[in-house]
């Protein structure tokens, strides 16, 4: 079997399906990949799998999971060369991408395997004499978990580590884009002892997915299910958890704003604005899309901004010389090119910018957008950013929070205190003083507002997503009753 074809994982077993599905190379048009086309009896015996598995993980204790945890770190590590490969053949990535997404997801899974002793409980005191009454967390089941493609080993990591902690059995559902790179987290999870069904992998054809996931939700051993995607997709999974009265965990799409104020370092929100805006060509769901600048200093950030944006060139991701690479497929282009074609034709001025060369699009800064234009309130997802005007600081926030979406947010400013209290009125799960809106922890809450979701991972804020919190007494008196 040649290394990129990817089999399904059900019970620690690697399976065959009746069909499989190819991804294509971005920049080449080459096969990628050629993985299981799951139908839905192997995903319901996946979800079988992880029912079976659940008596025995959930009854270790915090040192066991802990350990194992450990080893899947580790595990992950040790494929460094492999998750480059996967993540530049499938989504045309640049090295560096692939390698802090390495980088991080280890860190993700060294922090769940930290809170194994920290999934605790209290005891309440009873109004009722002799009674004993406690609160405690208890793993809920088994965990249905769905990751995207843009920061694919991040994103897939995140959405199983704290679950497994917490004392869960999981099925992740790879991402139809990336079979091959969420292939090989589950690959480092089972070699780390997690297999006999801990963990399992199902894959899909793209078309297949609506049945696949509705399947798996609809399964009665299904307690909790956590996606992270587009807004669109995320509302159709929270109706049918709903259906089910299932708690859902969703991380879904943004349209960050970050906020130069009057007395911002231009230097260094300039840095930070190229950083958010641009990294992962766009592609990552903290991307700063609108830089709402004050009128006092909006030329002077403009031209420095357009200065950083012009020197960041793009090129194939295979080469490893240039900062921006490819995104993720041709419909990303044209999507792109569509929300800066009505902002210019609405008045919008391109600083930088120009024609693609395949997936291969450059940087664009778009300035004078305003709310009318579909860039000011469409997720682009792809190399663009544009520049809005705002009056005065009451208008920055205004503008910032005139969207659907509400993720992630920075804002620039020398004086912390207006900082932090800016910060306070911006309507997003993530707000950052003087630092970029692309910034992740392995220990912080993440999670949006609004349209961007609701829930949290990351650290103890995931205790509570992926725990049931059970009440129980212990009576050490008679009793008395009325009848």
């Amino acid at each position: 079997m040649p290394a990129s074809e990817i089999l399904l994982v059900i019970g620690g077993e690697s399976r065959a399906a009746a069909s499989t599905f190819e991804r294509a190379n971005p920049v080449t048009g080459d096969v990628a990949t050629r993985a299981a086309a799951a139908s839905v009896q192997d995903a319901t015996a996946a979800v079988d799998a992880a029912q079976a598995a659940f008596p025995g993980w959930s009854a270790l204790g915090p040192g066991a999971r802990r350990a194992a945890l450990l080893k899947a770190a580790d595990a992950l590590d040790a494929k460094a060369a492999n998750f480059v490969s996967a993540m530049m053949e499938e989504i045309g990535a640049t090295e560096g991408w692939a390698r802090f997404n390495l980088m991080l997801a280890s860190a993700i899974v060294r922090e769940a395997a930290s809170i194994t002793t920290q999934i605790g409980g209290e005891v309440i005191p009873s109004d009722k004499p002799g009674c004993i009454s406690m609160a405690i967390r208890e793993p809920a089941g088994v965990v249905l978990s769905m990751a995207p493609w843009n920061a694919p080993i991040i994103l897939a990591t995140r959405a199983i580590a704290v679950p497994l902690a917490c004392g869960n059995t999981v099925v992740l559902k790879a991402s139809e884009q990336c079979p091959r790179t969420h292939g090989l987290i589950i690959e480092a999870f089972v070699e780390a002892g997690l297999g006999g069904g801990i963990v399992n992998l199902v894959t899909n054809a793209p078309q297949d997915a609506g049945e696949i996931v509705g399947a798996m939700i609809d399964h009665p051993a299904v307690r909790r299910v956590n996606f992270t995607g587009s807004t669109a997709v995320g509302k159709i999974i929270a109706r049918r958890c709903a259906e089910n009265l299932k708690p859902v965990l969703l991380e879904l799409g943004g349209k960050a704003p970050m906020i130069v104020l009057d007395d911002a370092d231009l230097d260094e929100a300039v840095k930070a604005a190229a950083f958010g805006a641009f990294m992962n060509q766009g592609q990552i769901c903290m991307s700063t899309e609108r830089i709402i600048v004050v009128d006092a200093i909006a030329d002077a950030f403009a031209e420095r901004f357009k200065a950083k944006a012009s020197s960041m060139a793009v090129g194939d991701p295979r080469e490893g010389k240039t900062p921006l690479g490819a995104v993720v497929d041709t419909r990303t282009v044209d999507h792109v090119r569509s929300l800066i074609d009505d902002a210019l034709a609405a008045g919008a001025t391109q600083l930088t910018g120009g024609d693609a060369n395949g997936v291969l699009m450059p940087a664009h800064v778009i300035d004078n957008v305003t709310p009318a234009m579909k860039l000011f309130r469409d997720e682009s997802f792809g190399p663009v950013v544009g520049i809005i005007r705002a009056r005065d600081e009451a208008h920055a926030i205004e503008l910032a929070n005139d969207t659907e979406y509400g993720l992630s947010a920075s804002v620039f400013t020398r004086d912390t205190a207006r900082g932090l209290r800016v910060a306070r009125q911006i309507q997003s799960g993530i707000c950052h003083v003087n630092g970029p809106t692309v910034h992740d922890e392995a220990q912080m809450p993440f999670g949006g507002v609004k349209a961007s979701g609701y829930g949290k991972f990351g650290g103890k804020a995931g205790i509570d997503s992926f725990t049931e919190l059970r009440w129980i007494t212990i009576e050490t008196e008679p009793g008395h009753y009325p009848i």
